[in-house]
Parts: structure tokens; sequence; C-alpha cells
């Protein structure tokens, strides 16, 4: 008679225990970068807005237009002096996960005189 205590099937069972470790791991490393994209978006939008404000086009339409689809919902748009904007989105999320808030960058471009 066999011994019961064989290692066979030993890796396999070990590597579904590690399995939904794994996956997490997976998904807060694409939701930080889902945060980095987002924080890279609201600067370039930022700049796209305060360029418009500066030569007092719509600041808003200016930024939506920088920013990827997915993202430009929830976008808000603070112009306070011509060329002086900060913009605000939404940080998307994967389901499951907590939300991460928002990204905030502003920008300034001198108007040209």
């Amino acid at each position: 008679m066999r011994p019961w205590r064989g290692t066979e099937g030993q890796a396999a069972a070990e590597l579904v225990a590690l399995l939904p470790l794994a996956a997490l791991l997976l998904a807060v490393a694409w939701q930080l970068a889902l945060a980095g994209h987002a924080e890279w978006a609201a600067g370039s939008a930022a700049r796209a807005a305060a360029r418009a404000s500066a030569i007092g086009a719509d600041a808003r339409r200016a930024a939506r237009a920088a920013l990827p689809r997915r993202l430009q919902n929830g976008v808000r748009v603070r112009a306070r002096d011509p060329g002086d904007v900060e913009v605000r989105l939404r940080i998307p999320r994967l389901p499951g996960l907590p939300p991460l808030g928002h990204a905030t960058a502003s920008a300034h471009f001198r108007p040209q005189e």
C-alpha cells in the first residue's frame, strides 16, 4: 500500500490557493495604471483649456476635446482668470474596487498681447 502523504498535485493545489491573490494584485496594478492615466490626461486637458482661455475661446470645450471619450463624463473645468484653468475629473475604477477619487490639474497660459 502507498503512503497517503504523496506530493503529487501539491503544486496545482498551491497554484489554486494563490490565484485569488494574483488576481487581486493584477487588479490593483491595473487600477493604479488607470489613476496614472487620469492624472496625465487631466494635466493635458488643463493645458489645452488654459491655451483656449488665454485667447478667449471656450475652455471647457477645449478640455473635453483633449480628453479620451471615457474620461469626459464628469469633467469640471474652472477658469479663474484668462489663461488660468483647473480641470478635475473622476478616476475610472475597476468593478469591485473602491473609487480612488478625482484627478486634478491646473495650468496657466499667459495671454499674448
